[in-house]
């Protein structure tokens, strides 16, 4: 008598594949964000609709918090290739950019106060909340596909 052991392979649904990208797009624009603030700084600033005041409050940003920020972003845009790639360290990944997400959330709501927006980039007040839940949203997805053994 042989004993032989099947394989069981989950396959890849649909939404992994929507979410995947559209997370990569989603964090990439996150990633393009960083690299011109990182590099262009006041003028990138300055043609994004920012106001004197919030360039100064960036500039005046403690150096711990670039630790955050580049959670945040490299580790969104890690989770979103991992994800498409079915790799259950995307939920790492989404898990770091969580981290860095909330702490910047809570360094600009409670730590430091970012100075209001102008007008017409009203949007700006609330962008820090929906970036932490999207985030989260990514890593709750992540962790529940990988429950699945969707990823592997």
């Amino acid at each position: 008598m042989t004993d032989t052991t099947a394989t069981m392979t989950t396959r890849t649904p649909w939404h992994l594949w929507a979410v995947g990208v559209i997370s990569l797009l989603w964090n990439g624009f996150g990633a393009y964000d960083f690299i011109m603030s990182m590099t262009q700084g006041a003028t990138y600033w300055r043609a994004s609709g920012m106001n004197d005041a919030m360039i100064a409050y960036y500039n005046a940003m403690p150096t711990w918090m670039y630790v955050p920020w580049v959670l945040g972003v490299w580790g969104g845009v890690a989770g979103s290739i991992l994800l498409l790639m079915r790799s259950r360290f995307a939920v790492h990944a989404f898990v770091l950019s969580v981290i860095g997400a909330v702490v910047s959330l809570l360094y600009g709501t409670v730590i430091d106060r970012a100075p209001p927006a102008p007008p017409e980039m009203a949007v700006m007040t609330y962008m820090p909340w929906v970036i932490a839940v999207i985030t989260a949203a990514l890593a709750w997805y992540a962790w529940t596909m990988s429950k699945k053994g969707v990823l592997r």
